[in-house]
């Protein structure tokens, strides 16, 4: 039987022969960084109001996956495009030898034969610019203001490789876990032509420099549709698309990008992660998603960013259920299943 990270790598290669559905995150173990610390502080679950090192005001309000800018006149952190130089200062990564020292004896408990290594980084490109203008006001100023963003662009891609730098030359991932929100749940936020303008290049750059330090494959996070920019995202060079909602269509894309790229998700939080969910909600919707599939270029999991739930336990019930299938159609048993994987990671 494969361990979970080569049952994983199976799944994603264009040729590979997986034994059975990766379960959700099993196969890769997020890990944190010490510039992602000094990005901070991150607000808990329930905490408002926390300032962040670029000086974005960050709320998590309780029953919500995760937390979300402040936006409020005296909380918006860029109030004119034209002068964002003005406001925009990445905080800076000045990291000890010792601090180092630290992370990577954290990322030595992880057992790299059973699961890849994959250091998160949070938030992306796009959603940094929204973090800094609003939602509202960041689309347009991508339609009025083109120069303005480019530059604003450039200016993450040249923070995001310098964070690159310091882990690929001290901890040396086996994948990268990155975050950026590309759509709501029906549409992408942008036009495909604008958005492959404005981010095509500057994550092929960056993407393709962990690749080239020694990352084997990219997981990105976008829990939303994402199925009109699809190309643009294999051309990142992006292999797991995680957070793929149905609202995508799933089984159409697979027909269309099968071997090129692979969906992480399908199972929406709505469907398995509210206060009275049960046992029996988790199995429903994954046995829905999983009867016709095959495991090849498919990963069914949660949608939500990260592993674990809103509500306590609703990860937990969808894990089982997705062994239990395994279980019943791939001859495998419970105990093979978790002696080739590493201890489940719950973060949320």
């Amino acid at each position: 039987m494969l361990t979970a990270k080569e049952n994983m790598r199976q799944t994603i290669i264009p040729d590979g022969k997986p034994d059975r559905f990766v379960n959700q995150y099993e196969a890769f173990h997020i890990l944190m960084h010490p510039a992602q610390i000094q990005s901070g502080p991150v607000p808990m679950p329930g905490e408002m109001n926390v300032v962040n090192g670029w000086g974005v005001t960050n709320s998590w309000p309780e029953g919500q996956p995760g937390m979300f800018p402040e936006h409020g006149p005296d909380k918006l952190l860029v109030k004119d495009i034209t002068t964002w130089k003005d406001a925009v200062h990445a905080p800076e990564i000045n990291i000890s030898d010792g601090e180092w020292d630290f992370w990577i004896n954290e990322w030595d408990k992880v057992d790299g034969d059973k699961a890849f290594k994959a250091a998160m980084v949070v938030p992306g490109m796009f959603e940094q610019t929204h973090h800094f203008c609003s939602i509202t006001e960041v689309l347009m100023y991508y339609m009025i203001n083109k120069q303005e963003m480019h530059d604003m662009i450039a200016y993450l891609l040249e923070y995001e490789l310098m964070v690159a730098e310091g882990i690929c030359d001290h901890l040396h991932p086996t994948a990268l876990f990155h975050h950026d929100d590309w759509g709501t749940a029906t549409n992408s936020f942008m036009r495909p032509e604008m958005f492959a303008e404005f981010f095509v290049e500057p994550y092929k750059e960056l993407y393709g420099y962990y690749k080239d330090h020694g990352c084997e494959f990219v997981i990105h996070h976008s829990d939303s549709y994402c199925a009109n920019i699809l190309d643009s995202m294999i051309e990142m060079g992006i292999d797991v698309w995680q957070g793929a909602l149905r609202s995508n269509n799933i089984p159409e894309l697979l027909e269309k990008y099968k071997g090129k790229i692979t969906f992480m998700g399908n199972i929406d939080n709505k469907y398995v992660d509210f206060p009275e969910h049960t046992y029996e909600d988790a199995e429903k919707a994954a046995f829905e998603v999983l009867d016709g599939y095959e495991p090849h270029s498919y990963i069914p999991c949660i949608c939500q960013g990260g592993p674990g739930s809103v509500y306590d336990g609703a990860y937990m019930d969808l894990i089982n259920a997705i062994d239990k299938y395994n279980v019943e159609h791939f001859g495998c048993t419970q105990e093979e299943i978790e002696n080739a994987r590493e201890e489940l990671q719950i973060i949320f």
